[in-house]
């Protein structure tokens, strides 16, 4: 099997990178790999002249997965932009690479709700892509700042076999759509 990551944060010491790699380590021995957002805003203009390289290899990433996780923080009670820009740039493939593609939703946030309203927003940007999300088991890191500790791993147990869960739910999703 293989997996995209999705992180929604350019931050280096992003809470939801160090969730998807987590994952990751759930999803082994799957060929797992980290999508990468430094994306051009878009812009149709930029898009006359070619799409950008970024935007080809995101694309090209998401097409030769079995199953995508995107993780998501909550910015303003909202995805944040850099996740709902790459979705405008995919959303300009005309193959449609989510179409039908497992994906598992997931968050970390600074709240006690742990990034729900992102989630919810990030559920409803998708739904013209038609992917088969997964719709439970849900995981949000509530408090994130606290959540992993210094070698990037959960400070507490429920939390790390929720990931589990998780992760063993996207690959159930990803076996039956095979």
């Amino acid at each position: 099997m293989k997996f995209l990551g999705i992180s929604g944060s350019l931050r280096r010491a992003s809470h939801n990178t160090t969730l998807v790699r987590l994952a990751f380590k759930k999803l082994a021995p799957a060929d797992c790999e980290l999508a990468d957002l430094h994306l051009p805003l878009f812009d149709e203009d930029l898009e006359a002249e070619g799409t950008p390289a970024s935007v080809t290899t995101l694309v090209e990433q998401i097409r030769a997965a079995d199953g995508v996780l995107i993780s998501t923080p909550e910015y303003n009670k909202n995805l944040p932009g850099v996740l709902k820009n790459a979705l405008d740039w995919v959303s300009r493939d005309k193959e449609q690479p989510l179409n039908g593609k497992p994906v598992v939703i997931m968050s970390a946030a600074a709240g006690r709700a742990g990034g729900e309203r992102s989630q919810y927003s990030l559920r409803h940007c998708l739904t013209p892509f038609n992917p088969n999300i997964m719709q439970l088991p849900e995981l949000m890191v509530a408090q994130a700042g606290s959540a992993f500790d210094e070698d990037g791993n959960f400070i507490n147990e429920r939390t790390d076999k929720a990931l589990q869960r998780h992760m063993d739910g996207l690959k159930k999703l990803v076996e039956g759509a095979a």
